[in-house]
């Protein structure tokens, strides 16, 4: 794991958030074993063979998931974005399907 993006999460203010970025991150380790992490655009970033996998990114109000290499994934409507690349954005409170992210990220990292 990158120090820098274990920094990032570290250092986020919101419990919630650090709590969320952590069990995302998690989750794409366990889809990905050979996931490459590291931090640009100040967002962890995930990597697949030198491609985007995935990426965690936070505001005030909100933890933001992205999955790359979506256009050929049936996607659920709760993630928005073009079809190349999903977002799923998470409130506090909220409780994302890790299951669903974890087979997601699978299928849209196979032929990274």
């Amino acid at each position: 794991m990158d120090q820098e993006v274990t920094n990032f999460i570290q250092s986020l203010d919101e419990p919630w958030q650090l709590q969320l970025c952590n069990d995302l991150r998690e989750s794409i380790h366990h889809a990905i074993p050979e996931v490459q992490e590291r931090m640009q655009y100040k967002k962890p970033h995930f990597l697949k063979n030198g491609k985007y996998a995935a990426v965690i990114s936070t505001s005030k109000k909100v933890v933001s998931f992205t999955i790359f290499n979506t256009t050929d994934l049936e996607i659920p409507p709760s993630f928005d974005g073009p079809s190349e690349r999903k977002t799923l954005k998470i409130l506090k409170d909220e409780k994302p399907d890790y299951d669903q992210l974890i087979s997601l990220v699978q299928l849209s990292s196979l032929n990274l």
